[in-house]
């Protein structure tokens, strides 16, 4: 058994255990970095960019069959090749995932080490058969993975989750999605508009990340007339017939209806990724879901020199939260026991959908009655939106009535994407609905159709 002494051990080299090895050792301490599986971070691999090229392709095909209004007309059917469309997605896949391997590669060799991390005690580890290494602190870093609900199970090979979807070589026919949110959303109408029959099906009335009940309720609206989509779903029946997966249920115009289905994608929520970590042989409290329990200010748990870092704390689910709790943990892991809190950024989350959903700062949810009031806008009429044929969506934005901050914003819109990134910016310096009136809108953009939500907020203000 060969033994190993170090600073730092970080178990997991995805996003959050990538930054806190390079902040270990940015700050002179010895570090090692355990994996077991294929290097790659999740985002590469399995999520933020095979989906938005799968995502890509669809809006191309979207674009094209619907040019028309614009007085451009495309003689004959619209061929979608699956296989072309795949090979696509997995060799831009495999060149982003490329980037991220030799990166690591790049680590001095004697650092990286392969196999899977079990602790002994605290700091103790064992990593595969062969190796114990004895470290002064250990981030944990080791993502999370899909959830799928046991009755799923009966459906075999037919059921997959976000990850099996970018390993197809091919298109499916068909494709039953569980779970309207982020996965299930971006996934569900990329697959439809590549000429795939989807049916995406929830429970309790989600729709994406959505709280706000009046943007939800536009949302769900104008995805319907894209795809079929109930977020309330009543399914009576699942279970497998050959190779198809055959779903029984009440459609939402309240008809009894049996389909079959080439694939069940079961997006349903993902788990932190501790089973097999012998969390159990050390002296940290676990919550119900075997997780350490920590502070999300310093990521240590309890007060031992162990910290929590990127998906598996579940804290924010994203890349660049990823990222900066990666490199905070590593800070904080070579500097213990003086740690300092994560400065955290302001919320901001995206889903690539058509229309994009977007959500700034607090959430409708998260903000008490009376204490706010909404300013909205329609996308309908909104100029730049509708020369482009892009006029979907309903924005939320919400400002404190006492001092008028702006607090948040929930939306379904056009380019969400980089109006998100506005508000954000907005939220964390603190400014209010008067100073971000006062800041600069050209036209014709679709910016505008902020600027007229943030007015209608500044009048309500101004009523109260």
């Amino acid at each position: 058994m060969q033994t190993i002494v170090t600073d730092v051990a970080v178990i997991g080299a995805g996003t959050a255990g990538l930054a806190a090895y390079r902040a270990a050792k940015a700050a002179g301490k010895r570090a090692v970095i355990i994996e077991g599986g294929p290097y790659g971070t999740t985002c590469a691999r399995v999520g933020c960019m095979p989906s938005k090229l799968l995502i890509a392709a669809a809006e191309a095909a979207h674009e094209i069959r619907h040019a028309a209004p614009f007085g451009v007309h495309v003689d004959g059917a619209v061929r979608i090749d699956g296989r072309e469309v795949m090979a696509r997605v997995k060799r831009e896949r495999d060149r982003f995932v490329g980037f991220v391997v030799r990166g690591v590669e790049g680590f001095d060799e004697a650092d990286r080490l392969r196999g899977y991390a079990r602790f002994i005690d605290n700091t103790v580890l064992q990593v595969g058969d062969s190796v114990t290494v004895r470290a002064s602190r250990v981030v944990i870093a080791t993502g999370s993975s899909p959830v799928v609900p046991e009755p799923f199970r009966v459906f075999g090979d037919r059921l997959v989750v976000n990850d099996d979807v970018f390993s197809w070589d091919d298109l499916p026919r068909s494709v039953a999605v569980f779970g309207p949110g982020v996965i299930g959303l971006e996934l569900g109408q990329a697959l439809s508009r590549l000429g795939v029959r989807v049916r995406v099906f929830g429970v309790r009335g989600g729709v994406g990340p959505l709280t706000d009940p009046a943007v939800k309720a536009a949302a769900l609206q104008v995805f319907r007339e894209d795809f079929y989509l109930d977020p309330d779903a009543r399914v009576s029946e699942m279970r497998r017939e050959g190779d198809e997966a055959v779903i029984r249920y009440t459609d939402t115009a309240g008809r009894e209806v049996t389909e079959r289905f080439d694939y069940v994608l079961a997006a349903t929520g993902r788990a932190p990724n501790v089973r097999g970590l012998g969390l159990e042989n050390t002296g940290l409290a676990l919550d119900a879901r075997g997780v350490p329990v920590f502070d999300a200010a310093t990521l240590q748990c309890g007060s031992a020199p162990v910290f929590l870092a990127g998906d598996v704390n579940d804290v924010l689910p994203l890349l660049h939260e990823a990222a900066d709790e990666g490199k905070a943990a590593g800070e904080n892991a070579a500097a213990w026991p003086a740690l300092k809190p994560l400065a955290r950024r302001a919320p901001l989350a995206v889903v690539f959908s058509d229309p994009q959903i977007a959500m700034v700062g607090r959430r409708f949810a998260d903000l008490a009655e009376g204490s706010f009031v909404t300013g909205e806008v329609s996308f309908e009429d909104q100029g730049r939106s509708r020369v482009m044929l892009k006029n979907r969506g309903l924005m939320h934005v919400y400002a404190d009535r006492a001092d008028g901050r702006f607090l948040g914003a929930e939306w379904s819109g056009p380019r969400a994407e980089n109006i998100a990134h506005l508000l954000a910016w907005s939220y964390q310096q603190g400014l209010t609905i008067e100073q971000m009136l006062a800041m600069p809108f050209y036209h014709p953009v679709v910016e505008e159709g902020l600027r007229t939500a943030l007015r209608d907020a500044a009048a309500k203000l101004q009523a109260a």
